[in-house]
């Protein structure tokens, strides 16, 4: 057997064996159990709500200052305006709609013509050749 072989051997075992701890660990309790602390979790309020939230503790620091018919109203104001930032992919939708519609600054024949003088000179890229094309 060759020396260099050996951390990964050490490491192997030293993971499975605390993966072997903690089922053993979580074997002493039996479901009934379980089912138990999650319900007096759940009626204590300390269960973590689902989704991406953070955990609570049940009592909240914050209190608003508005009401929420106060906080929709301005929020439909503010949609009336314009004034709501985009949320997700949409910034960048709109950007790149903005960018469509603008008008070019040169004809078609311009870019035909520019096109035919970069393929003559060798400047364009073949199709597939780029930097982004697959490696073989």
């Amino acid at each position: 057997m060759s020396f260099r072989f050996l951390p990964i051997a050490f490491a192997v075992v030293a993971v499975s064996s605390s993966v072997w701890a903690a089922q053993a660990d979580s074997a002493t309790a039996s479901r009934a159990d379980i089912k138990a602390e999650t319900r007096a979790a759940e009626r204590a309020g300390k269960l973590t709500p689902a989704g991406e939230g953070r955990p609570t503790d049940g009592t909240s620091s914050f209190k608003s200052s508005k009401t929420r018919a106060e906080r929709k109203s301005e929020t439909l104001q503010a949609r009336k305006n314009n004034e709501l930032v985009p949320t997700g992919n949409a910034a960048q939708q709109k950007l790149d709609v903005a960018l469509r519609a603008q008008k070019t600054t040169r004809t078609r024949a311009e870019r035909k013509a520019e096109t035919r003088r970069d393929i003559a000179q060798g400047q364009l890229v073949p199709a597939g050749e780029g930097p982004q094309a697959p490696r073989k």
